[in-house]
């Protein structure tokens, strides 16, 4: 058992007969995501040749972990539009824009799970609603758990790093430029990049 399970109707009996390992069971808690050692983005087709990337800097969301009941653990995630890096101040300055994530008027985007299957070994699938401008539509993110650790600092801290991939028309992003060789300025499918480390809170 790891420590995301997969949702079943199967009898609160039932599932307490199963074994518990214990290193996932003291796992359980709730986890605050530290964002100045994790990191969300994204890489992007460019003009048909090259790929960018990019990162949102602020975000912030937390992991509900049951470790002795794996299909009871959930995900949020929300990150800040106006913190999109790419390295480039005007292509930032664009994607901002209502042109495409439109952050004035939708300044966060959202992910919230709603179930989680175990893969096998350390890998485990998501399954949530990603909400980006005023559109909401269901997302899975395939998930390696990295492992979990004590710092320096005395925190107890949990890894996770995976990815999806994405059609950005699906959720109201359509923004592109013809190119005269053929084809188009920026790809419909989108790569999303997680790469997580969350601190457990004390009880």
């Amino acid at each position: 058992m790891g420590l995301f399970g997969r949702k079943n109707t199967e009898s609160a009996t039932t599932t307490a007969t199963l074994p518990v390992d214990p290193a996932l069971a003291a796992l359980t808690g709730t986890y605050t995501i530290d964002a100045a050692h994790s990191s969300i983005g994204f890489t992007v087709r460019h003009a048909m040749v090259t790929n960018v990337r990019g990162t949102f800097a602020a975000h912030e969301g937390t992991l509900d972990l049951n470790g002795s009941n794996p299909a009871h653990s959930s995900a949020s995630i929300d990150v800040e539009i106006a913190s999109v890096d790419t390295g480039i101040a005007d292509r930032d300055n664009h994607l901002r824009s209502a042109d495409f994530f439109d952050a004035e008027q939708f300044p966060r985007m959202s992910f919230r799970s709603t179930e989680a299957a175990h893969l096998g070994g350390d890998t485990y699938r998501v399954t949530g609603d990603l909400t980006i401008k005023d559109v909401t539509r269901p997302l899975s993110i395939d998930l390696e758990f990295n492992g979990s650790a004590t710092d320096v600092y005395g925190n107890e801290r949990v890894g996770f790093e995976g990815s999806a991939q994405i059609l950005r028309s699906d959720w109201g992003l359509t923004w592109n430029a013809a190119l005269e060789t053929g084809g188009v300025m920026v790809s419909d499918k989108v790569k999303l990049n997680f790469d997580i480390s969350a601190i457990k809170q004390a009880a």
